[in-house]
C-alpha cells in the first residue's frame, strides 16, 4: 500500500546542487547562497544540498570544531534565511551537529527546511562508511555517531512527501522500500560519494532506487578533490520513477534542475502497480 495517502496531482521544479566543498565554512555557504539565487530565478521550489556541503576538512576530526547545536549556528541560520528569502524548501544535505552524549563524534543530520525557514524533518545518517578501498580506508564511525535505523519522511512543496537518506544509505534498499510504503514520492540522497565507488556504482544504484520504488530520486554529490586529498565523483542527478535521468551534472560544481511530474508518477504507479504486487518472503 501507499500509507493511505493519495499521490499529489501536480508538478514541482526541483534542483540538486553539486559542490566542491572546502575546509572553509564561509566560502561554502557563499556558494550555497549563490545557488539559492540561481535556483529561485529558475522557479525551483525544492533545493537539495550535498552531504558535508558546509565543510570538508583536511582531517576527519576537523568537523568537531565546526559542529553546531541543533537550531543554532551559522550553517543552520544560513539555511533558514535562504529558505525564507527565496521561498524555497531546502534539504540541507548533512550538517554536523554536536552529540550531547559524545564529545568525540558528531551527528550527520539531514534537515528539511520549509519555505518559511522552519525545520520540518531531521534524519541522522544511519549507515556509516567504514570500508577499505584501494585508494585508502574510511572510518566514518570514528567521528560520526550513527542515527537510529528509522525511516524519516518529510512533507514538501506540492503536497508531495519525501524520504530522507544520506550517501552510503544508498546501498541498503530496504530503507527506500520503507519510504515508498509510507507514501514517499521523492527520495533524497545527498552524498560525498568517492570517485572510485561513484564511477562503479553511483548511476546503477540511484537508477535502481528510482525504478524499484517508482520514486523521483534527488541526488546531489560532491565533486573534485578536497582538503584531505580525496576525490569525489560528482554526477549529481535527478531521476524519474521510470529510471530516466532528467537532469545531471558532470564533474564540475553546478546545479541540475528538473520538473517532477507527480501526476505522471501516479499514473505510472496505477498502470504498473509493482509496489502493490510485492510479496513478503519468509
Amino acid at each position: 500500500g501507499q500509507g493511505g495517502r493519495q499521490p499529489p496531482m501536480s508538478r514541482l521544479t526541483a534542483a540538486v546542487l553539486q559542490m566542491n566543498s572546502a575546509a572553509d565554512v564561509d566560502a561554502n555557504l557563499a556558494t550555497v547562497r549563490g545557488a539559492a539565487v540561481e535556483a529561485a530565478a529558475a522557479g525551483v521550489r525544492l533545493l537539495v544540498l550535498p552531504e558535508n556541503f558546509a565543510f570538508m576538512g583536511a582531517h576527519a576530526r576537523d568537523k568537531l570544531a565546526i559542529a553546531e547545536a541543533p537550531g543554532d549556528g551559522p550553517v543552520q541560520q544560513c539555511c533558514t534565511e535562504l529558505a525564507q528569502r527565496h521561498g524555497l524548501w531546502i534539504v540541507a544535505g548533512t550538517i554536523a551537529l554536536r552529540d550531547p552524549a559524545e564529545a568525540q563524534r558528531i551527528i550527520a543530520a539531514s534537515l528539511v527546511y520549509d519555505a518559511e525557514g522552519r525545520v520540518r524533518a531531521r534524519y541522522d545518517k544511519a549507515h556509516l562508511f567504514d570500508v577499505e578501498l584501494p585508494e585508502g580506508s574510511y572510518r566514518e564511525s570514528a567521528t560520526i555517531a550513527p542515527g537510529a535505523a528509522t525511516a524519516v519522511l518529510s512533507d514538501g512543496p506540492a503536497a508531495a512527501r519525501g524520504g530522507l537518506s544520506v550517501c552510503y544509505d544508498l546501498r541498503f534498499p530496504e530503507l527506500y522500500r520503507r519510504h515508498a510504503q509510507e507514501g514517499a514520492c521523492w527520495l533524497t540522497v545527498p552524498s560525498a560519494f568517492t570517485h572510485a565507488t561513484g564511477q562503479a556504482h553511483w548511476a546503477p544504484l540511484l537508477t535502481a532506487r528510482a525504478i524499484e520504488n517508482q520514486c523521483f530520486v534527488l541526488a546531489p554529490n560532491q565533486c573534485g578533490t578536497h582538503a584531505d586529498g580525496r576525490s569525489t565523483w560528482g554526477h549529481s542527478a535527478i531521476i524519474d520513477p521510470w529510471g530516466r535521468w532528467l537532469a545531471a551534472c558532470e564533474e564540475q560544481p553546478g546545479l541540475a534542475i528538473a520538473e517532477l511530474d507527480f501526476g505522471a508518477q501516479a499514473e505510472q504507479r496505477r498502470r504498473f502497480p509493482v509496489l502493490a504486487h510485492r510479496r513478503i518472503y519468509t
